[in-house]
């Protein structure tokens, strides 16, 4: 079965430059600056973070032109509070968007959860039928609970929606290969204590990710740490290209996390042996990491910028932790209409 992007969008708030940061007190100079990014979106409002999915899915559904009829199943993947306990996010998204009544199910696969969304939305597609699924994503980083700028040193998280339909019937691009793996073996990078006890939970103090990471390390080493996600996300990869029957060679744009410019290069351009311009950080730069919404939030800046040609392949790459990865394809078939002024 083919499978195609149909439309795309996303929705983020006004950005907050790494300076203006500096100068409120959010973060000092080093942590700004060690990133390298210029500027992170921050929604002051504030909006439940669900709320900014909607505005990216009604872009994205205007965009394909999709009667909300035949959308079959909808997605929503997120990374973080999503503003309620015990409430289903995705079916806030159906409701706002919607109003039908197919399944609305929520993805906690932290940064590959966007990814993995639309993995999981192909094969509904393909097992149970239906013409359309509506993939969303949406995180808010807010204090107390988050500290954006060194909760997860090397990478500033940014708060946005993103949306992406998917469709049997045509597109503007079609989705060539995408190829989910995982490695379970690393699962102790991000936990806070013993496998076997109760839980560890932050309260109102800010998220840590750095701390169980760096023993983590400290434990198995760090080269011996880096060839092992090096190896899951190279195992992606193949496949991904294997499956699309193209060569690395042949890709034209390369989609990656929004990470800070050191991760990035540490963990996928070194690799991959290709510069920054070729890649989405010119504008991941400008945003911050969107949690589970990376790719999908590149992909429309690249398609919506006038950037993304007829006959051009984008590789699209993701990593969640836990650890999975994911690689896919994306063939582009027509330009969309440029939202450039």
């Amino acid at each position: 079965m083919d499978l195609y992007l149909a439309g795309v969008g996303s929705w983020l708030p006004p950005a907050r430059t790494a300076a203006e940061a500096v100068r409120r007190g959010d973060c000092d100079e080093v942590t700004a600056s060690r990133s390298e990014v210029a500027s992170v979106t921050i929604d002051e409002e504030p909006t439940v973070p669900a709320e900014m999915a909607v505005r990216a899915a009604r872009t994205a559904l205007a965009q394909a032109g999709c009667p909300p009829s035949e959308v079959a199943v909808v997605l929503h993947a997120y990374l973080y509070d999503q503003g309620n306990e015990l409430w289903s996010a995705a079916s806030y998204v159906q409701r706002r968007t919607l109003g039908n009544d197919c399944p609305a199910i929520g993805v906690q696969q932290v940064s590959n959860g966007g990814m993995a969304a639309i993995h999981l939305a192909a094969g509904y597609l393909s097992g149970w039928g239906g013409r359309h699924a509506l993939v969303t994503t949406a995180d808010r980083f807010a204090a107390p609970g988050f500290d954006r700028w060194r909760s997860d040193p090397g990478t500033v998280y940014a708060d946005g929606g993103t949306a992406v339909v998917l469709s049997t019937e045509g597109g503007f691009a079609r989705l060539a290969s995408l190829v989910l793996v995982g490695d379970s073996d690393l699962e102790g990078m991000h936990r806070r204590g013993s496998a076997r006890g109760p839980g560890v939970h932050t309260g109102t103090r800010p998220v840590d990710l750095g701390t169980p990471k760096r023993h983590f390390v400290a434990e198995r080493g760090n080269a011996a740490v880096l060839r092992q996600v090096v190896a899951g996300q190279q195992r992606a990869m193949t496949a991904a290209l294997e499956q699309a029957g193209t060569e690395l060679g042949e890709i034209d744009w390369f989609v990656l996390p929004h990470f800070g410019l050191r991760r990035l290069r540490l963990n996928y351009l070194n690799h991959l042996r290709v510069d920054a311009e070729r890649t989405n950080w010119s504008f991941s730069r400008t945003v911050g990491h969107l949690g589970a919404g990376d790719q999908a939030a590149s992909l429309t800046h690249l398609a919506t910028s006038g950037r993304l040609r007829p006959g051009q392949r984008v590789l699209v790459m993701a990593v969640g932790a836990g650890f999975s990865w994911s690689c896919g394809v994306v063939e582009v078939l027509r330009e969309l209409p440029s939202s450039r002024p």
